[in-house]
């Protein structure tokens, strides 16, 4: 457990979002947690049948870190880091990172990019439990892969799906198994514990070559193509989740 904890720390503190606007907003980062845990909660009027995507030990690492109050749903504290921001006052700056607006690419800065706060929230997690710790990280790698604010998710919702979260839910667990099955294969893959920097790099490419290319100031952001390019940001940080809390619990 003291291995897991260490991991899980490190993750926490490497997981920053490039900030374009908003943030996921609670849709956003319930999908993301919904996406890793998809079986726990499996209602056949929703979600697709295939092998879960946390392994046992990962599964049962989380049941026992949730409170219970929970009902081992992750997905239902996955917008806890952001509750907590004026309480713990200390971890509003590990929610993003500045990019400058001509910059397409993400460059880590190993002199400027860790933060005092690394330093604070090492001290403060190994202080307490490997409960906000796993929160932390699964709201942060929704973070990671946001470069929307919340509005455009909520406008697929209504548009798309009904209005109803369970629905978009489905259709992106759907989509990982049969339109994204071998990309998502490689979604997962990472020779560490995560790979932040990856995550960092895909959102701000995506940011520039689609979301922003050619916006101006002030802009409603829509279409197809932007709903489509969420979804797959949304895809990615469901798979990337487990994928993570697998290779830290085995």
């Amino acid at each position: 457990m003291a291995l897991c904890k260490i991991e899980i720390l490190t993750f926490a503190v490497l997981v920053f979002y490039i900030p374009i606007a908003q943030c996921w907003g609670i849709d956003g980062h319930l999908i993301v947690c919904k996406l890793a845990q998809v079986l726990t909660f499996l209602n056949f009027t929703f979600y697709t049948f295939h092998q879960p995507r946390l392994s046992k030990a990962a599964e049962d690492a989380v049941s026992q870190l949730l409170p219970s109050y929970a009902d081992n749903d992750l997905g239902s504290l996955c917008s806890w880091a952001d509750r907590v921001k004026f309480r713990y006052h200390w971890s509003s700056p590990l929610h993003f990172i500045n990019s400058p607006d001509d910059l397409c690419n993400y460059q880590y800065n190993s002199e400027h990019e860790i933060p005092a706060p690394f330093v604070i929230i090492r001290k403060r997690f190994l202080k307490y439990n490997l409960t906000e710790a796993l929160l932390f990280l699964s709201h942060f790698m929704g973070d990671i892969h946001q470069v929307w604010d919340s509005s455009i998710i909520e406008t697929a919702e209504e548009t798309f799906y009904n209005s109803e979260v369970d629905e978009l839910i489905s259709a992106l667990d759907k989509n990982i198994s049969t339109v994204w099955s071998n990309q998502a294969k490689a979604w997962g893959a990472c020779s560490k514990t995560s790979c932040p920097d990856v995550y960092a790099s895909e959102g701000i490419k995506a940011a520039c070559e689609w979301a922003y290319k050619g916006v101006e100031e002030d802009s409603v952001l829509g279409g197809r193509h932007i709903h489509t390019l969420v979804n797959l940001r949304l895809a990615q940080g469901g798979v990337r989740l487990a994928a993570t809390l697998n290779r830290i619990f085995g």
